[in-house]
């Protein structure tokens, strides 16, 4: 390709220089005994200058073991200053981190290990006895086994294994030339999918996604570097790593404080005694920080925003919350694959909740036709009439390394020309509002009719006496399937005839979607992101029905 100017000094000092770990040095440099991280179980903050050290002497030791360009470090960790140095200290190496849900069984552990074969593993000592087994079933064996005690209690590990805090004083804490030339398009972060079955699919991004997923956290809440964050989910997930974690908090020189598992208390707690500016969380955590705010009101005037993600805010919930926490909420829609995509802003609420949002500023995201042989075009969109339905589609190669790793069939199937289909079900309006119906294979097709089960749950959730539900399809041996209601009660007067009727009566419903099955039950299955788990409902469902555990109306 032919340039109007010559581009080689360009090309060679931009692709070498647009990495994360360029603009966390930056911050290093510029305010190195600012706090870059505060741990509040520890009562510990730790600088910008310490952080480095640390994921200095963590990176020395790894190469000294032999780590070198393009090994992985897998980490299965709690939010701790363990995580962030797992995270920077491979992007020294020319490494990749990947951060694995400590919450997957022995046996998708082995499965992950075997599959990406990663120089070192590490865990947290909370699922000591889980890694144990993950390794044993493991017919891959990790160099380095690293073991990270923030209680400092140091238990007896298993031979080989070592912990990690002791292990940083193997290597030395100056910064070092490891012998690789950085390049924007080397993969440096692999996170896992939390597929319904099998081995979590990877999901590669390479620096330039690393840098563009931190620019866009910036540019969308506003983040600066007089800013402090806490990401009240698990930070092995997308939005909890890259959405005001430390993915964009520590590029853009704020202060990241460490949720190591959430609690309303202590959310209170850390804004009342760091200043806390944004925080970061899935709904149901919204839900609890409002009830304690009712009981025990606190000032949260420093408070500049709350993001949520995860599902959309009803309009009753979001309108509390405005209230209760701040008028500046986000409520944001996205995939792991392409980190978030559209936002619902503060001004966009309370009047559009139940939306996704419209795009964000370098994305696009779009509904288009379905069709069974073949994925539609980008631009053979449904009509913007919020009835039309179509499947969600998006771009965002900013964000996205556009593939899976080491599964060209599954990046075949959710990829085409640089868009993401999502096989989210959604419709949207003529000023670009999306709004999300339900997935493809949560659809309950009943009598050649299709009911979506976030529709039926929205009004579900409208009764006063109702907490919280999800709805599921159950075999029906005349229509196919039908809806399954599984109803968490805020009053136990709530009886089956009382919410059937209040459905039926319903003038946002029609009567083919009202269930035919009912259960009160005192949990439901959601992911750690908020995101409910309708596959894990529809087998305990129809082992239910056959039981003959479900009521009738």
């Amino acid at each position: 390709m032919s340039y109007t100017y010559d581009a080689a000094g360009f090309k060679e000092i931009f692709e070498k220089s647009f990495i994360w770990i360029s603009g966390f040095m930056r911050n290093v440099f510029r305010s190195p005994e600012k706090p870059a991280l505060i741990d509040p179980i520890a009562e510990k903050s730790y600088s910008y200058r310490e952080l480095n050290a640390d994921a200095n002497r963590l990176a020395d030791a790894l190469s000294e073991r032999g780590m070198k360009y393009g090994d992985m470090v897998m980490y299965q960790l709690y939010n701790s200053y363990a995580f962030a140095l797992c995270y920077i200290a491979p992007q020294k190496l020319g490494g990749i981190n990947s951060p694995v849900n400590f919450n997957i069984s022995a046996g998708e552990t082995a499965r992950l290990l075997e599959r990406d074969r990663p120089f070192a593993y590490v865990y947290d000592i909370e699922v000591a006895a889980m890694a144990g087994k993950a390794l044993e079933l493991s017919s891959y064996k990790p160099t380095v086994v690293l073991a990270s005690d923030f209680r400092g209690k140091r238990p007896a590990l298993p031979e080989g294994h070592i912990f990690l805090e002791e292990f940083l004083s193997e290597g030395n804490p100056g910064d070092k030339d490891f012998g690789f030339t950085p390049n924007m398009y080397a993969e440096v972060t692999r996170f896992c999918t939390s597929g319904t079955t099998g081995t979590p699919k990877g999901v590669p991004l390479n620096n330039a996604n690393e840098v563009l997923s931190a620019h866009d956290t910036i540019m969308h809440f506003g983040l600066s570097a007089k800013d402090v964050t806490m990401n009240m989910t698990p930070w092995f997930h997308r939005g909890g790593l890259h959405c005001g974690g430390p993915n964009g908090t520590l590029y853009v020189g704020g202060t990241v404080v460490v949720m190591r598992m959430f609690s309303a208390k202590v959310t209170f707690d850390c804004i009342k005694k760091y200043g806390i500016s944004y925080l970061i969380g899935v709904p149901s955590a919204l839900k609890a920080l409002s009830d304690r705010q009712e009981k025990h009101p606190e000032d949260l005037s420093r408070l500049k925003g709350i993001v949520t993600m995860g599902s959309p805010l009803e309009k009753e919930d979001c309108m509390r919350y405005q209230r209760l926490l701040t008028p500046n909420i986000l409520n944001g829609y996205g995939t792991t694959e392409t980190f978030v995509n559209t936002y619902l802003r503060p001004y966009d609420l309370p009047e559009m909740s139940g939306f996704a949002g419209s795009a964000c500023i370098d994305d696009d995201v779009r509904v288009v036709a379905i069709y069974e042989d073949r994925k539609a075009a980008p631009t053979d969109t449904v009509p913007r009439d919020s009835r039309s339905e179509g499947e969600v589609i998006i771009y965002s190669p900013f964000k996205s390394g556009l593939c899976y790793a080491d599964n060209p069939e599954m990046t075949l199937d959710k990829y085409k020309d640089g868009w993401y289909y999502t096989k989210d079900i959604g419709v949207w309006d003529e000023n670009g509002y999306v709004r999300i119906l339900g997935r493809r294979d949560d659809m309950i097709i009943s009598m050649g009719e299709n009911i979506y089960p976030e529709q039926l749950e929205e009004v579900i959730k409208q009764h006063p006496k109702v907490s919280d539900c999800m709805v599921v399809g159950v075999p029906d041996p005349s229509r196919g399937q039908t809806p399954a209601a599984f109803i968490i009660r805020k009053d136990d007067s709530l009886t089956v005839k009382e919410i059937n009727s209040f459905l039926y009566d319903s003038d946002n419903l029609p009567s083919y979607m009202c269930p035919r099955f009912y259960s009160f039950v005192s949990s439901l299955p959601y992911t750690l992101t908020g995101k409910k788990q309708h596959h894990i409902l529809r087998a305990d469902a129809a082992r239910a029905l056959e039981a003959g555990e479900l009521l009738r109306p």
